[in-house]
């Protein structure tokens, strides 16, 4: 059966004040669209990373930082995403060496459509702390997003190489390998994807992950009328 090349990058509103959920979902034949449509859709958060950095601030400084993120992310919620990147670019004025704050900007330009730019933001998050899985994971959705499928490949691994049981990117990343055709790459990091995601408890992660594999089982059927 011919895949069929078709993306559709999609964006969902924050599950907290301190989070910004972005996510994709490459859709290669009719099914896979019902299947994003009827279940939790795969997704990249933040790890618990904030810890290290906010030891650095002071008391007062914790405190300007989280209400600067809230109103950032306030103005996201509200549909504002033109206020809410002024918002964060305000937010890396002062602290330069945020990496979180940069790989939320890059969240925001990401769901505006400027792909470079998110990129950017992306690297300089990652240039701030070296082993972000998360912006890797980013960038990856970023050039799948614009068909770039190798790219996006190369970006998932740099992420798996970081946390090689890093879920989301295992599926990312299988839904890149079959959208070029690579279907028993693709159903390997699925396999790898569901069994982390039965480990964590996360039964809609694998209640999609499921639906996935067994979309891509019945793409090899044979066609019978």
């Amino acid at each position: 059966m011919k895949l069929k090349s078709q993306i559709k990058s999609v964006f969902v509103q924050p599950l907290s004040c301190i989070t910004l959920s972005i996510i994709t979902t490459i859709s290669i034949a009719p099914l896979a669209l019902a299947i994003a449509s009827k279940t939790s859709p795969i997704q990249f958060t933040t790890e618990k990373q904030q810890p290290q950095k906010l030891a650095q601030f002071s008391d007062t400084e914790q405190t300007e930082r989280s209400q600067l993120l809230q109103q950032a992310n306030s103005l996201y919620n509200q549909g504002d995403l033109k206020a809410a990147e002024e918002s964060f670019r305000k937010f890396i004025q002062k602290f330069p060496e945020d990496a979180f704050g940069h790989f939320q900007l890059g969240n925001i330009l990401f769901s505006q459509k400027k792909s470079e730019p998110a990129v950017s933001a992306y690297r300089e998050a990652i240039r701030i702390r070296a082993q972000y899985a998360l912006a890797y994971n980013a960038i990856g959705i970023v050039y799948a997003s614009d068909s770039r499928w190798e790219d996006a490949i190369v970006e998932y691994q740099k992420a798996l190489e970081i946390n090689p049981n890093y879920g989301e990117a295992l599926t990312n990343l299988a839904l890149v390998l079959w959208q070029t055709n690579k279907r028993d790459n693709a159903v390997s990091s699925l396999e790898k994807a569901l069994a982390i995601f039965k480990s964590q408890n996360r039964n809609e992660k694998v209640n999609q992950v499921e639906k996935i594999l067994q979309q891509i089982k019945n793409s090899d059927e044979p066609n019978v009328s």
